[in-house]
């Protein structure tokens, strides 16, 4: 009886947010569409489209462990689709005719306002969990690994996300508990919530025991995948025909949308660099380094693009002309940087150029950052899974470089957290993590960095 209570007294939000939503789309298109007039097709219309889009997006589907990048992205792709539906309505009466630029506003108002409910909705229940307590969830882990404690420690420096941890739970000989069924008794007195499992200390037949327990007694259980590669990747689930498939990496930027998307970003970001920036600082920039030694304004460099495809990468020239200028990367106190390069490296300027290969279709804003030829066969070989950065265009910046790792690789944990953040970057893709990524790197160009030389 707990657990139907606890779930009916947190259960009215998503109802509540779709009917808050359906009034914002309709009391918005009154006043501001209509300017106070009733248009009843209107009302049905947009009504109807949230409700089956709204489903089909999964819009609702915002957890307590749901992050705020995801909760904007969802309420920006479902304000795009909405705005589209929009247009569609007019076109479609053309007796009501409103400037396109009218029926784009009513999409950002929208937008701002269900981003403003989502926020509110989000702060106050974290807020309601830390301080008052409240939506708790009482869990235990099934077996004592790095992977299980990784998840207690989340758990306990988390609390603004309601899970109260009760304890680690094991069965068998010399275990917490000698057989299953004192495991059993022991949840049920306990009210507990949520059971975790880690599949390596478990049993096929202990497994499907667990199983049917949760579905008998309404408890949740979650497993957590064992030490087997293939289950601690990100997997999607797919069905061919009547048999389930899954496919061991999702790749989010090849679908359609994201593809366009994503393009859209990179040319309308690259041509304002382009225009706004590179238009006056190029010819001052290229006065300076003509001005201190011989050699060409840009240094072209060949490196390794999507598909393992080459490219030549643009930068403004930083060092004297060199021979290994292709072999060796720069270290901190290169005797080849001159003393305008060392300015440009510092504050990131030499990196400018790329966007015209950005323009060009040959790089993205944000993604993984490429290497020279001679180095990406080298980690290639040394270092697992480093091709997978090539799935998708390289960026001007990345993920890896955010976090920190830029610059020379000093050692080989160097290039394993690059690769680390750029598989994670390549699987959880989205418009709103490329403008945090492009924040936080203009924040650190200007900030400045330890390893930007």
């Amino acid at each position: 009886m707990s657990v139907i209570k606890k779930r009916k007294s947190t259960g009215l939000i998503r109802p509540m947010s779709f009917i808050i939503d359906i009034l914002i789309l309709n009391v918005i298109g009154h006043f501001f569409l209509f300017e106070g007039n009733f248009n009843v097709p209107f009302y049905s219309y947009i009504s109807i489209v949230w409700f089956f889009t709204s489903l089909q997006q999964n819009f609702y589907e915002i957890h307590r462990y749901t992050n705020l990048i995801s909760i904007a992205s969802k309420t920006f792709r479902q304000s795009f689709i909405m705005l589209l539906f929009t247009f569609t309505f007019f076109g479609i009466f053309h007796n009501v005719y409103l400037p396109p630029f009218q029926v784009v506003a009513y999409g950002f108002l929208i937008m701002a306002f269900m981003g403003a409910v989502r926020l509110t909705i989000f702060f106050f229940m974290k807020r309601y969990r830390r301080v008052l307590g409240g939506s708790q969830k009482r869990i235990i882990i099934i077996g004592q690994n790095r992977n299980t404690l990784m998840l207690k420690d989340f758990f306990q420096k988390n609390p603004e996300l309601g899970f109260h941890f009760v304890s680690f739970v094991s069965v068998g000989h010399n275990a917490t508990f000698s057989n299953i069924e004192g495991c059993f008794n022991f949840i049920i007195d306990n009210n507990i919530d949520e059971i975790y499992c880690s599949l390596s200390e478990m049993s096929d037949e202990n497994i499907a025991e667990f199983i049917a327990f949760a579905d008998n007694n309404l408890k949740l259980i979650k497993f957590l995948p064992d030490n087997k590669a293939i289950f601690s990747k990100k997997l999607k689930y797919e069905y061919y025909g009547y048999t389930p498939i899954l496919s061991l990496r999702s790749i989010l930027v090849d679908e359609p949308i994201n593809k366009i998307a994503k393009r859209a970003f990179d040319i309308f970001f690259s041509s304002l660099v382009i225009i706004f920036v590179l238009s006056w600082l190029t010819p001052l920039v290229a006065l300076l380094i003509k001005l201190e030694s011989k050699g060409p304004v840009f240094f072209k460099q060949k490196r390794s693009g999507v598909g393992y495809h080459e490219f030549e990468c643009f930068k403004f020239r930083s060092m004297t002309p060199n021979k290994d200028a292709n072999k060796q990367q720069a270290i901190k106190g290169d005797a080849r940087i001159t003393k305008v390069g060392a300015i440009l490296r510092k504050t990131s300027i030499d990196e400018l150029p790329q966007f015209y290969n950005v323009l060009l279709g040959d790089m993205s804003v944000v993604g993984p950052r490429p290497h020279m030829i001679s180095h990406t066969e080298n980690y290639a070989k040394r270092i697992d899974k480093f091709m997978v950065r090539h799935f998708i265009k390289p960026g001007i910046t990345g993920l890896a470089q955010v976090r920190g790792y830029r610059g020379e690789v000093e050692t080989d944990n160097d290039i394993i957290n690059r690769v680390k953040f750029d598989i994670f970057y390549i699987e959880n893709w989205s418009i709103l993590l490329d403008l945090k990524i492009s924040f936080l790197t203009v924040y650190n160009a200007v900030k400045g960095e330890e390893k930007a030389y």
